[in-house]
């Protein structure tokens, strides 16, 4: 398999999953400047959506959007333990969250990244941002460890990346002690500070 990949992204969960899989995998980082990837390849021909995280499998099916790719993931690695079995309530709550941060969260913080957006767009984002963030507050305030309770789920993995975002933004997490405290929980993993470290994110 391929990772085609952005540094810091929301293709970073996809990496991170990888990582706690143990699957065996390749990175290529995409130059959205050029849409040509670090191998040399052109990103378009590959997915014509133009973004990541897109995922090239063994036999060349491509796949895109990050909620799908972190379950297929999660999938073919069944013994990593990073989704629950399929047709159970706690598979569909899994899907809850992750078309939650993917929805809700993540498109939250797209104007924020965008250089044209005018400072009250901004703030309204930013606010937002806020809200969405206040609920997952409260999901981590019972005192579970990670999403689905005390095991670690590719839903984590996404809203660990997504909730990293609060730093370059501005917003930060001193407002969200519980998040704050997933964010530590979750950096500590070594799958997680693999793929930082290979993406260059790493301290």
């Amino acid at each position: 398999m391929k990772l085609y990949y952005l540094p810091g992204a929301c293709s970073l969960a996809s990496h991170i999953a990888l990582r706690e899989a143990g699957a065996s995998f390749d990175l290529d980082r995409l130059d959205k400047a050029t849409n040509k990837t670090a191998a040399g390849e052109d990103f378009l021909a590959i997915n014509p959506k133009g973004y990541v995280p897109t995922l090239k499998l063994d036999g060349g099916e491509v796949l895109t959007e990050g909620a799908a790719i972190l379950q297929y993931i999660a999938d073919q690695n069944p013994t990593a333990g990073l989704a629950p079995t399929a047709g159970t309530l706690e598979r569909i709550r899994l899907q809850e969250y992750l078309n939650y941060v993917a929805t809700e969260l993540h498109k939250s913080f797209s104007p924020l990244f965008k250089p044209d957006t005018a400072e009250a767009e901004k703030e309204a984002a930013k606010k937002r941002v806020a809200q969405r963030l206040d609920l997952v507050e409260t999901w981590l305030a019972d005192g579970r460890q990670y999403l689905l309770g005390d095991r670690f789920s590719v839903a984590d993995a996404y809203l660990f990346v997504i909730a990293n975002w609060t730093g370059p933004t501005g917003i930060g997490l001193q407002r969200w002690p519980h998040i704050a405290a997933f964010q530590q929980r979750v950096a500590q993993r070594q799958a997680v500070q693999a793929a930082l470290k290979a993406e260059g994110l790493a301290a």
